[in-house]
């Protein structure tokens, strides 16, 4: 992380003098801001959290940070401030149901990374601010449009794994003498 995205997203919080000068001491920590100050954030579970993540990014749609919650398994999108009805809007538009998600706006807490975490830390950056985020409207948009297409996506995964077991599936059960031919 940049010193403009600490800058940025240490205004988010109650004391941001208090939070710089704990990331200055120990950059890992990670810190509680409030969500709707600054940004709204989304989070989702982290298999379709980390679908999404992957889609937004291989198709260079606008998003903005994003982080990761390895013990509660959740992934969270940082939207601009008041995005909400936007994002409902687009999200109910979409085919296909939305997955289970979470609104953190005003009144919400949301529990960042330091600038510096380490690779087994419990939160991780996957999109680090590097500065203050540029609005975009399309941000809700390509966020509702992504998280339908990869819970979908999973969706469909999950059916076809069920439909056509794999390989080693296969020949676990005949090693255990499930074979196909009764013998």
């Amino acid at each position: 992380m940049t010193t403009r995205g600490v800058e940025w997203l240490s205004a988010a919080a109650d004391d941001p003098v208090e939070c710089r000068m704990a990331w200055a001491s120990n950059p890992r920590a990670p810190y509680v801001l409030a969500a709707g100050r600054l940004f709204d954030t989304v989070t989702v579970e982290q298999r379709v959290g980390m679908e999404t993540f992957d889609q937004l990014l291989r198709r260079g749609l606008p998003f903005g940070p994003a982080v990761l919650d390895r013990k509660a398994q959740r992934v969270g999108f940082f939207l601009g401030s008041h995005s909400e009805e936007m994002f409902t809007q687009h999200l109910v538009q979409e085919e296909g149901a939305p997955p289970a998600y979470r609104y953190l706006g005003d009144g919400s807490v949301v529990v960042v990374p330091g600038p510096m975490p380490m690779s087994g830390d419990r939160y991780q950056w996957l999109r680090a601010p590097t500065r203050r985020p540029i609005a975009n409207p399309l941000r809700p948009v390509a966020l509702a449009t992504m998280l339908v297409a990869s819970a979908e996506l999973l969706s469909r995964v999950d059916r076809y794994g069920a439909r056509y077991p794999s390989a080693a599936a296969l020949a676990l059960s005949t090693f255990e003498g499930d074979r196909p031919d009764g013998k």
